[in-house]
């Protein structure tokens, strides 16, 4: 999955996108609501994360414009709000789901599952192509009986390419594809992984 995750305090932002990236989603991590806006129109996500209180502009605000758009993307919301009436308002402006801080990553990982789920594009927790299965929840891949777990990064390459059969996959496309906003790959990164991915298959 592709993640857009919207946090401003960078003590929470960055090990919830580290905890993410590890379980093999691609996560695009701001922390404000204009560059979130503007990732929306240059990019297609999966999954929405937005923070409650953001400067300038809420996740409550964002979430709101989102759906009056026609965005349907699902949202969850991170809040130290708690209560039902805040509750209540988080998904009323449109959230999908609603987490109070602090966040466990386990629960949050669980959370992104089910919304998953509610996608148009979810076909299942198990990818297959010819005689080789994806399990998108433990990343592992089965293949003439042999099982084995991919690194993330491994497992985002072949979840691509399996979601895209039968199709030329350039390294420009790959790179836009696999890469989060603002990392610059090394030059031969695609190579490299492509390469990898082989011989583990091979294997």
């Amino acid at each position: 999955m592709r993640i857009l995750l919207v946090e401003d305090d960078p003590e929470q932002l960055e090990p919830l996108q580290v905890g993410l990236s590890r379980h093999g989603h691609i996560v695009d991590g701001v922390a404000d609501g204009a560059t979130a806006r503007w990732l929306m129109e240059e990019k297609n996500y999966d999954l929405l994360i937005l923070d409650w209180m953001l400067p300038e502009e809420s996740g409550i605000d964002l979430c709101q414009s989102f759906r009056a758009a026609g965005v349907a993307t699902p949202t969850l919301l991170l809040t130290a709000k708690d209560t039902i009436a805040d509750k209540v308002t988080g998904l009323d402006a449109g959230a999908d789901d609603y987490l109070v801080k602090p966040v466990d990553l386990t629960e949050l990982l669980a959370r992104v599952r089910a919304l998953r789920r509610r996608s148009p594009s979810w076909t299942g927790d198990i990818l297959k192509l010819a005689d080789l299965s994806l399990h998108l929840d433990t990343m592992r891949v089965e293949c003439q009986e042999i099982s084995f777990k991919l690194s993330s990064k491994d497992f985002q390459l072949l979840e691509y390419m399996m979601r895209h059969p039968q199709k030329i996959l350039t390294h420009a496309r790959i790179e836009q594809a696999l890469w989060e906003w603002g990392a610059q790959p090394e030059s031969n990164a695609v190579t490299t992984l492509v390469r990898r991915l082989r011989q583990r298959l091979l294997v």
